[in-house]
């Protein structure tokens, strides 16, 4: 399946001054899979190393981090030679080698010739880390999302479908009718799959919804293990409850973040952590509120007032137990604007905008507010 982010690694790999590349996101968005991509294509071979399948492997980062030391041994133990000029070295599962996370210090100071690109959920790279800093300033982060709807269409082979709906807004211009009704038709199938890569390929290859919606559930159940796994025991259950309230919170006519949805008596100081917990995994977007339309935005968050929408418009579908054909159909499903908005938030997101919402008094609001660049503002509802 092509993925934009392909774009990003090719602009990293012709940089002068290339540093080790972190991609990091949220579990299951195909990150293996689109390094692994990338490297066929624009390398002779791909170096992969799987710290989660070989952790053997780690033993010798924990004796020496040096490149000068680290290459030997994994041409040793993978019977292949690096060629710093075309190979492709991929550490995966990083998260796994606290080490080889902080190996990419050296990569950058000692032996910049390497291409090396690492990737891991981002609870293991930003959040889990128990000895050893991240690598600030000696790596290049890229942060990866589930895949966009253009990517979607791209899977189902409408890449013609998808080029015109980019052209007419570059253009300015509408889509014929015929065109319009059909790729309505894909948004409604885009806002009942998503775009968790593994969920697409199922639907993509055999068009059936139940196996689809099968994968989502075992990517939440995923999720929920995550939460176990990574927080603290005491802080767990406050996160998956703040999690389990998401679809209850978006469906109230004020989609404000409201403490008391999750539990009774609930408040900031409860349950505020476990929201940055959500956060800091990939799984929640946080759109907050602007107090004022003036730039620049940032100073003028008030950050008491905030909305929180899932990572994924597929994966609110699930969640919220909704039966797909009410939305795949048509109807005037109850839900239909908290997808479309949820939709919203997470295309913004990828395409690098900050998420604002304005409100005025309780009378009128704009759902969404952004800063494009000089401070240009841009508005949508």
């Amino acid at each position: 399946m092509r993925r934009n982010i392909e774009e990003k690694f090719a602009a990293w790999k012709s940089k002068k001054r290339r540093k080790p590349l972190v991609v990091y996101g949220a579990r299951q968005i195909g990150k293996t899979y689109s390094i692994r991509e990338f490297g066929k294509k624009h390398y002779a071979k791909t170096v992969y190393i799987n710290f989660e399948t070989s952790p053997r492997i780690a033993r010798d980062f924990e004796e020496d981090i040096s490149p000068a030391f680290l290459i030997p041994r994994l041409e040793i133990f993978l019977n292949q030679k690096i060629h710093p000029e075309d190979t492709l070295i991929f550490f995966d599962e990083i998260q796994v080698c606290e080490r080889a996370l902080t190996s990419l210090k050296y990569f950058c100071e000692e032996a910049p010739q390497y291409h090396v690109i690492a990737a891991g959920s981002l609870l293991g790279v930003a959040v889990n880390r128990e000895r050893y800093s991240f690598p600030v300033g000696k790596v290049e982060p890229l942060y990866m999302y589930p895949m966009q709807f253009d990517e979607f269409l791209s899977a189902l082979s409408q890449d013609m479908l998808a080029e015109e709906i980019r052209n007419c807004f570059l253009e300015k211009r509408k889509l014929s009718p015929l065109l319009h009704q059909q790729a309505l038709q894909l948004y409604r199938e885009y806002l009942v799959i998503g775009g968790m890569p593994e969920a697409v390929s199922i639907y993509a290859g055999e068009r059936s919804l139940f196996d689809a919606i099968q994968s989502q559930s075992a990517i939440l159940d995923t999720y929920v293990a995550d939460m176990a796994k990574y927080a603290q025991p005491g802080d767990t259950a406050k996160i998956m409850a703040c999690f389990d309230s998401i679809p209850a919170q978006l469906a109230k006519d004020n989609r404000k973040f409201q403490y008391k949805v999750v539990a009774k008596g609930g408040k900031a100081s409860l349950f505020g952590a476990s929201i940055d917990w959500l956060m800091a995994s990939g799984i929640i977007t946080r759109c907050e509120r602007a107090e004022h339309g003036i730039h620049p935005l940032e100073i003028h968050r008030d950050l008491s007032s905030f909305k929180l929408y899932l990572c994924d418009p597929g994966l609110l579908t699930a969640k919220a137990g909704i039966v797909p054909h009410e939305i795949i159909g048509g109807y005037d499903h109850i839900f239909i604007g908290a997808l479309t908005e949820n939709f919203v938030a997470n295309t913004l997101e990828k395409n690098g905008y900050r998420l604002y919402y304005w409100t005025s008094g309780g009378t009128a609001e704009v759902d969404f507010l952004i800063e494009k660049q000089f401070g240009e503002m841009s508005r949508g509802k």
